[in-house]
């Protein structure tokens, strides 16, 4: 074997590793201020029949050994169609998870009641999607895989989602293709409408004029 192509495939493999990792980015992890009685909505696009998990924890003030009342939060996640996937009222930690039956903009939306005098409540949201949601500690210990075994099956994952993630486009570019094949057959009938009934409008008023000339002996 000649020396060099060892390290040569191991660099390859570890460019592909770095390149997929900055390609994928599953992980959704957010630490935000709520106001009283002002909520704060996250969007996140998830991909119909993809896993979705979440889980959120308001943080506690400096010095507090518990949460104060005033600082329990209230949460809603909803589908792109309004439905309502998870419900939690008055409380300081939550998780979520659900399976994508819609496409699209699912919303996470988090409030505290109205308080007087205001506060400001500190949130920790961890929304993962897709490859992010798998447990690979747990997939390495029951597969009995190493850490080089670990990564590549860490890389086809994420090349698969990847893959789905170009066909998810190119299906949306296609539709939004025939949108405005549609759009613009619809002004093209709508503008030779508009021509049509400028022109009768113009030959009834050549009519007219004609025929009141004609009554009055002008022509």
């Amino acid at each position: 074997m000649e020396p060099g192509i060892g390290g040569s495939a191991v660099l390859r493999l570890a460019l592909a590793l770095a390149v997929a990792s900055l390609l994928a980015s599953p992980t959704r992890s957010l630490h935000f201020d709520l106001q009283s009685g002002k909520p704060k909505c996250i969007t996140e696009d998830i991909k119909l029949r993809a896993m979705a998990v979440g889980k959120y924890t308001v943080v506690k003030p400096d010095g507090s050994s518990t949460l104060p009342d005033s600082h329990r939060i209230i949460a809603r996640i909803s589908s792109p169609k309004g439905n309502v996937i998870h419900s939690a009222d008055k409380v300081e930690s939550g998780n979520f998870a659900f399976n994508a039956l819609e496409a699209g903009d699912y919303l996470a939306c988090f409030w505290t009641p109205v308080h007087e005098p205001p506060v400001t409540v500190t949130l920790d949201l961890d929304w993962r999607t897709g490859v992010a949601t798998k447990d690979w500690t747990n997939i390495a210990k029951k597969e009995h895989l190493d850490v080089m075994q670990l990564e590549l099956f860490k890389l086809r994952d994420t090349i698969q989602s990847i893959h789905d993630e170009m066909f998810s486009l190119r299906s949306r570019e296609e539709e939004m293709h025939e949108m405005n094949i549609i759009t613009t057959f619809g002004m093209a009938w709508l503008s030779l409408l508009s021509l049509v009934v400028c022109l009768s409008v113009a030959g009834l008023q050549f009519w007219h004029l004609k025929t009141f000339f004609e009554r009055k002996k002008l022509l």
